[in-house]
């Protein structure tokens, strides 16, 4: 009995490696947006510790105005620190948003070559049965002449 080979299989095999990098590159990006994330956060509680750092100057018997120039520059650079990470987790969402398309049709791709890959290997079957049981007729039919005569 033959063997089947999948014709389409380099094509498969390639599909499925562009698919296994689309993965990679989606997964690289969330866990960009993970860092973000705990960037923010960590921005998040320094800006709230300076906050309680100024109550606290400015809950005391002396005034340090310094000392309070100089948190609120520090708080308008935490702002700003704030702001181009809030930029880039817009940019880095739009990212993952273009990664994860990809992926999907990186998935479709191998997909749809599966499929065609099982139909084929159906069709196969299904011829080698056929041929298979034409054999196995001409052989019988062969014996019965055989006795027969």
């Amino acid at each position: 009995m033959a063997k089947y080979k999948f014709r389409l299989e380099t094509l498969q095999r390639v599909r499925e490696a562009r698919r296994d990098e689309q993965r990679s590159s989606l997964a690289d990006a969330f866990r960009a947006e993970q860092i973000l994330a705990e960037n923010r956060a960590e921005l998040s509680a320094e800006s709230e510790s300076l906050r309680e750092l100024q109550r606290a100057a400015t809950a005391g018997k002396y005034l340090n105005v310094n000392q309070l120039l100089e948190a609120q520059r520090y708080e308008l650079l935490l702002k700003v620190r704030s702001q181009e990470l809030s930029k880039q987790a817009i940019l880095l969402a739009a990212e993952s948003e273009r990664r994860r398309q990809l992926l999907v049709e990186s998935d479709r791709e191998v997909r749809a070559l599966e499929m065609l890959d099982d139909r084929h290997q159906a069709e196969f079957n299904k011829e080698q049965q056929r041929l298979e049981t034409k054999q196995l007729d001409d052989v019988a039919t062969q014996r019965w002449r055989s006795s027969a005569s």
